[in-house]
């Protein structure tokens, strides 16, 4: 049993000990491990709000770079809305255009149709009229010989050549 006294007993000499080796060994940790420590975790501390203001650094940029992005493309929309109109406008307009052309050219055309087929007419006519007259004096020349006389054979023809005129 003095075995376990010894060991419950309270020493004072012993306890100064232990309480110098305690103070001593705290001021060593803290030394050499707490300080460095925290110092370590202060440079990650610095190194975590660096990345933080670089991401939201990169984030305003890339909020900026995008706003530019959709101006350009809403710019390049109208500017393609544009031109499909103005190309609208272009052909619609050339297509008034050659639609006037055509019209305009169908009219010649038909007017120069019309002046032929007129002047193939009066052709016709007067190829009728040179046959009449040539039928004419050779039943003239029949009639002279049974004697008629000139002024009658004359208005014979003339008459007959009004009356087909008309026709």
């Amino acid at each position: 049993m003095k075995e376990f006294q010894d060991l419950v007993t309270l020493a004072p000499w012993t306890f100064i000990f232990q309480i110098c080796n305690l103070l001593i060994l705290t001021a060593g940790v803290k030394h050499f491990l707490f300080e460095p420590v925290q110092k370590v975790l202060q440079k990650r501390k610095e190194q975590v709000e660096d990345t933080y203001a670089t991401a939201e650094k990169a984030e305003g940029e890339a909020l900026a770079m995008k706003e530019e992005c959709e101006k350009r493309l809403s710019g390049a929309r109208d500017e393609a809305s544009e031109i499909v109109k103005t190309a609208t406008v272009r052909a619609t307009a050339r297509t008034e255009e050659m639609m006037t052309a055509a019209r305009a050219e169908v009219a010649a055309l038909k007017t120069k149709a019309d002046q032929e087929i007129e002047s193939e007419r009066r052709k016709a006519a007067g190829e009728l009229k040179n046959d009449i007259s040539e039928l004419v004096l050779d039943i003239a020349g029949k009639v002279v010989e049974k004697e008629i006389d000139p002024a009658t054979h004359k208005d014979l023809i003339d008459d007959f050549i009004s009356r087909v005129g008309d026709e």
